[in-house]
């Protein structure tokens, strides 16, 4: 009997560890959806997304007292109690936070009566009898202190009240014993329709750590049966001296819970409300002081530091958001020092175009300061009233023009050539599409072969801006 029971309860717990997943199973269309809140932030809830563990084993022993039954163990003709023992293991899956499942295999042996059984009777009048019994059961277990906590409890979270309550399985051997011996009284098989029981009874545990949990239970089993107490057939003598038809048992019991899985808690002690009240806590006691320009503004261009790309521009200069100064006709002399700011001209003439007895004539002419993200051939929006300014000119001048492409020194020789082209070209066709013609443009791509700030070979020998001005597009007049 013991064995074809041990046997039932493998074959049970197996598929329940196999489809145990199905509780956290979610729709498997894209993210918000129909099921969710909508949020921006929901995501699939997997196996890999777990925080807590789920799954732990009990095992405890204690002591079963027939408290409802013609034969008791509680002062049943003698004036004394009769303890027999018990015994309990289980595979335990927490659901939620606050309720779970049990299958438990219990497994015992009451003593009832006028004496007990490893002693002779009395007297002729005196009758004892013990009951052997393995049970199988699925219980569900409630923890009340999860689902009860107060929001503002915030003392620690050692102990737990649990309720557990479900049906089963019984199969028994009962012996009575009188004066002219001990004898096999009712014998019940598992599995059969008048084995069915039900149990109900509530839990005290205490968590020693992350991993184990000592527990104190008192069970009540409704046997459903009015000979488990070893009384004989129901309309015997014995059977007769009280009314009921269920012989009852308590079942006290102390055991030990093994949390299985590789997260740090188990489910079963995690308080959500908790959690996001330490949050909120957290939050509310961060500093949200932001500290502004940490490293000062070494020039005093008005552009902090922590992003300036020209740390030392002139005294007086006009900067763009970026700290570097503005250069409106790009002609190579920022707006500080060009005596002629709307017309280019050469640095050695301040930026003003050379003059001769007639009209004026262009013997220089370039542009620079359209630069690019790293590894980038796309014209960023902060150059494009550049590129405007470009459109315009070079459509009032009669000659030709070298959009000339250029990196820093980052990759290979190979691939900078390459990134270089796909930068004059990108420049170029946009001149195109905005009024220039094509004869008037030459795309040329050079590389790193030809740094605005040379010293910058390997790019880790300068500051971030600096190896921006190098990855750049300017015009050369032929």
């Amino acid at each position: 009997m013991k064995l074809s029971l041990a046997i039932v309860a493998l074959a049970m717990a197996i598929p329940a560890a196999s489809y145990a997943q199905d509780s956290t199973a979610v729709s498997n269309g894209e993210y918000p959806n129909t099921f969710s809140s909508g949020s921006a932030n929901v995501s699939p809830f997997t196996n890999q997304s777990k925080r807590f563990n789920d799954w732990s084993i009990s095992a405890g022993a204690g002591v079963p007292l027939v408290q409802s039954g013609d034969l008791t163990s509680i002062k049943n003709g003698n004036g004394k109690n009769l303890f027999g023992y018990s015994a309990y293991l289980s595979i335990d899956k927490a659901i939620t936070h606050a309720f779970g499942l049990k299958l438990q295999y219990d497994r015992g042996e009451t003593r009832q009566g006028w004496f007990n059984t490893k002693d002779a009777a009395p007297d002729a009048t005196a009758v004892g009898a013990r009951t052997q019994y393995d049970a199988i059961s699925l219980l569900g277990d409630i923890n009340f202190s999860n689902l009860l906590r107060r929001v503002d409890n915030h003392s620690p979270f050692r102990w737990a009240l649990h309720g557990y309550a479900g049906i089963g399985t019984i199969a028994y051997r009962a012996y009575q014993k009188d004066i002219n011996g001990q004898r096999l009284a009712t014998e019940v098989k598992p599995f059969k329709l008048g084995s069915m029981f039900m149990q109900a009874g509530t839990g005290l545990k205490y968590k020693i750590n992350n991993r184990l949990d000592i527990e104190g239970r008192v069970m009540y089993v409704v046997t459903g049966d009015d000979e488990f107490d070893g009384g004989g057939d129901k309309y015997s003598a014995i059977n007769k001296r009280e009314e009921q038809v269920s012989d009852n048992f308590f079942n006290a019991t102390l055991g030990l819970t093994l949390k299985l899985g590789k997260h740090e808690s188990h489910l079963m002690w995690h308080d959500p409300l908790q959690e996001i009240y330490y949050k909120l806590d957290v939050l509310a006691n961060k500093n949200q002081d932001i500290e502004v320009c940490k490293k000062g503004d070494a020039d005093n261009d008005g552009v902090c530091d922590d992003w300036d790309r020209q740390l030392d521009t002139p005294a007086g200069a006009r900067v763009d958001g970026a700290g570097v100064a503005l250069d409106t006709d790009l002609d190579g002399v920022i707006d500080l020092y060009d005596k002629c700011v709307t017309v280019p001209g050469p640095v050695e003439n301040n930026g003003c175009p050379t003059t001769t007895a007639g009209p004026v004539v262009e013997t220089e002419t370039k542009l620079e300061g359209i630069e690019f993200d790293l590894n980038s051939d796309r014209i960023l929006p902060s150059n494009t009233p550049i590129l405007n300014n470009a459109v315009s000119y070079i459509n009032s001048s009669n000659g030709a023009y070298n959009v000339i492409g250029a990196t820093d020194t980052r990759a290979s020789d190979a691939y900078n050539q390459k990134l270089s082209e796909r930068r004059a070209n990108s420049v170029k066709n946009y001149l195109i599409k905005n009024g220039v013609e094509s004869s008037k443009l030459n795309a040329i791509g050079r590389g790193e072969k030809d740094l605005k700030y040379p010293e910058c070979e390997p790019a880790t020998k300068c500051p971030e801006w600096k190896n921006r001005a190098n990855r750049r597009v300017y015009f050369e007049a032929k």
